[in-house]
């Protein structure tokens, strides 16, 4: 058997032979002007792209993470605009620019579908209010409802300040025509609403209702009051009967709408201060409500539906009156 040759570690160190494409024999440092293969097929060969690493998430804008958090979890994206500390949120155009435009109403967040729309509900006012936050519309039907109509904007607000009878007696103390609207246990918020939107368009002072069994101030409401909630408060009684004979005693006459009154309310030409007191649908007026009334009138309905709807009904009557006045 021949001999084995000795193993010499360093034979090819000086030949400048090097792997094809890998190093350049001069630096012996990995060539990366070349492609790692030639041949005369290399020519057309397009060349390797360099891969580019996506932003990290905190070098996005607030907005992009905004966007990224509600598409991975649009339940969870929607649990940061959950109100807290009793505020609610009111939502569509005329209900947001009225809560912006009315200085008693505390604002804490403004949301936005599309930037254009910051302009449109700014309103007239110049007090500082929280900046409009941009985010995606899954997040303003979530916070709104996905059965109403938000008009793209929405806002968080605390409710209002509340008053009482007496100081609404103090502000018709100037006003020897003035209208106040009682509603005896009306739940609805929608027709809660839209009577504050027909006592706004009438002139009406104040709506007064009870605390319990009646619709309270939320978003529904707002939105059915098309922004008549910043400009006609609400007034709460733990007592009707107790507000009536306050009312009374500052010079209103307390008028109740039910079916079985002997005269209609333009036969009984009502003038000065009136305060029209109305019950909710069916049940109507209650017993001890009827008692403190001053007189009780009809509307002349006709026709096979003899009765509205109590925020019809509110609206006729309310207009009524201020013609016979």
């Amino acid at each position: 058997m021949p001999p084995r040759k000795p193993f010499r570690p360093d034979k090819n160190r000086d030949r400048g032979r090097v792997p094809h494409g890998s190093r350049d024999p001069e630096t012996a440092q990995p060539d990366k002007r070349s492609p790692a293969r030639t041949g005369p097929w290399s020519k057309d060969r397009p060349q390797r792209q360099e891969r580019t690493a996506p932003p990290r998430y905190g070098s996005e804008s607030a907005n992009s993470q905004e966007k990224l958090k509600q598409k991975r979890n649009p339940d969870e994206a929607a649990a940061g605009y959950k109100a807290a500390g009793g505020s609610y949120w009111i939502y569509g155009n005329h209900a947001v620019l009225a809560a912006i435009d009315n200085p008693q109403r505390r604002v804490r967040r403004l949301l936005q579908i599309n930037p254009e729309a910051e302009k449109a509900a700014r309103g007239g006012t110049d007090r500082p209010l929280p900046r409009w936050e941009t985010v995606d519309r899954s997040i303003l039907d979530r916070v709104a409802g996905r059965e109403s109509v938000h008009q793209g904007i929405a806002a968080q607000v605390d409710p209002l300040p509340e008053i009482d009878v007496a100081d609404i007696a103090a502000r018709a103390a100037d006003r020897p025509e003035a209208k106040i609207v009682i509603l005896d246990q009306v739940t609805d918020p929608h027709n809660v609403g839209a009577i504050l939107r027909s006592a706004a368009a009438f002139g009406a002072l104040a709506v007064v209702l009870t605390e319990r069994n009646a619709a309270p101030e939320s978003g529904v409401l707002a939105k059915a009051a098309s922004g008549a909630l910043e400009v006609v408060p609400l007034v709460r009684v733990t007592n009707l009967a107790r507000a009536m004979e306050q009312l009374k005693a500052a010079g209103f006459w307390c008028a109740g709408l039910a079916a079985e009154g002997e005269r209609t309310l333009a036969e009984a030409r009502l003038s000065g201060r009136v305060a029209l007191c109305l019950g909710a649908e069916g049940a109507g007026l209650r017993r001890l409500t009827r008692a403190h009334c001053d007189l009780l009138v009809r509307l002349p309905t006709s026709g096979p539906i003899d009765h509205l709807n109590v925020s019809n009904a509110a609206a006729v009557a309310l207009y009524e009156i201020n013609r016979a006045g």
